[in-house]
């Protein structure tokens, strides 16, 4: 993201941006998988994974720097036109390479079962019991119209869990508050090769993949 900086100039009562005031920054990159790509099979093929890490993600992140190269000089000129014009694009590709850096960790060859310690508990308090919970996930997974995604998140203010969907990439912290700790990826990209046009059999079959773990420490981590 771009930061820029400014200082109150007393001489000239005015805010005045200092020359070098764009912070530079590394540019995005495609972090590893944490397992093979043919780790999570049969429920997710290699070619699924493959393609779906390798070019879907990759194109994001791509397109993420390419956008942000923009809007950096967008902000450098002064052009709000710009600015505003790229917010679009920012959020598609930004929320696209947020989301799929959560969901790979979300999956483990390993993963299934149910969660333990605080994350039941609070899955139990907040929807009555973990087949509730699953039920609800899969339900509000399965009717994403087009593309998007189902969630997990947790509302801080209220101090509870919330199930939610999300059209297209937009993010679920940046459009609706709640901090992502489990995410489904529902575009055809992440089942089709494998599941067709039957997305429920791609939902039945990704909560053998769930790393529980990794759900536990991002909310462990979020109630701090």
């Amino acid at each position: 993201s771009v930061f820029v900086f400014f200082f109150f100039s007393r001489s000239s009562a005015k805010l005045v941006a200092p020359l070098g005031c764009l912070v530079s920054r590394q540019k995005h990159t495609l972090p590893d998988l944490p397992y093979d790509y043919a780790a999570l099979e049969p429920h997710i093929n290699a070619e699924i994974m493959q393609l779906h890490h390798s070019k879907h993600h990759a194109t994001y992140v791509n397109n993420l720097n390419v956008v942000e190269e923009k809007y950096k000089e967008a902000v450098a000129k002064g052009d709000v036109t710009t600015q505003v014009s790229l917010q679009p694009a920012l959020k598609f590709n930004g929320g696209g390479h947020i989301n799929h850096t959560i969901f790979w960790t979300n999956l483990s060859p390993n993963g299934g079962g149910e969660p333990k310690g605080e994350l039941m508990e609070a899955i139990k308090r907040d929807f009555g019991s973990f087949a509730n919970f699953k039920e609800k996930l899969t339900a509000v997974s399965v009717g994403v119209q087009g593309s998007g995604w189902g969630w997990l998140g947790y509302n801080k203010e209220q101090g509870r869990l919330q199930i939610a969907a999300c059209a297209n990439q937009d993010p679920l912290q940046g459009t609706t508050g709640l901090i992502p700790l489990l995410g489904i990826d529902v575009w055809e990209h992440a089942y089709y090769l494998q599941y067709k046009n039957v997305r429920p059999d791609y939902l039945k079959a990704i909560w053998n993949v769930i790393n529980w773990e990794n759900v536990s420490s991002r909310y462990a981590a979020c109630k701090k």
